[in-house]
């Protein structure tokens, strides 16, 4: 199932199946999306946080990571996106648009629907993405 929501930077796509948030966007099927939990036991399930970066994993706001494992992930601390989180398990997310493409509030409502998902948040903007780091066993790199 798709849902709708404004994440804590943009609005997005959130699901169960990456594949699903990939063919909503019209593309590669196989392009991976973002993990988003609210929790970081649920992470450590996931991926293995390199010692030279765990505190920094711990402390940061509105940055998504990608593992050694080559795994992107998030870790949601606050908002309603969190809460919407804690409640249902973590969800694979992306930007709530065409593939690159610009937001659109009508257009995404409109894919949702026919996708037979649900919109969380009636309120949705554009906001700037999160930034990504790419961590590696010592060194980090600045994906965007």
């Amino acid at each position: 199932m798709l849902f709708l929501a404004q994440t804590d930077t943009t609005a997005g796509f959130l699901s169960k199946d990456f594949k699903e948030i990939n063919k909503a966007k019209k593309r590669a099927l196989n392009t991976p999306c973002i993990l988003t939990t609210a929790y970081f036991s649920e992470l450590l399930a996931f991926v293995r946080v390199p010692n030279a970066h765990k505190n920094l994993v711990r402390k940061a706001k509105r940055t998504s990571f990608i593992y050694p494992n080559q795994k992107a992930c998030r870790v949601i601390n606050s908002g309603k996106h969190a809460e919407f989180l804690r409640e249902f398990g973590c969800f694979f997310s992306s930007s709530a648009n065409l593939h690159g493409r610009a937001f659109d509030a009508t257009l995404a409502r409109k894919i949702v629907r026919e996708n037979g998902g649900k919109i969380i948040d009636e309120k949705l903007f554009s906001g700037t993405p999160s930034r990504i780091l790419k961590l590696g066993k010592k060194q980090i790199h600045k994906i965007r």
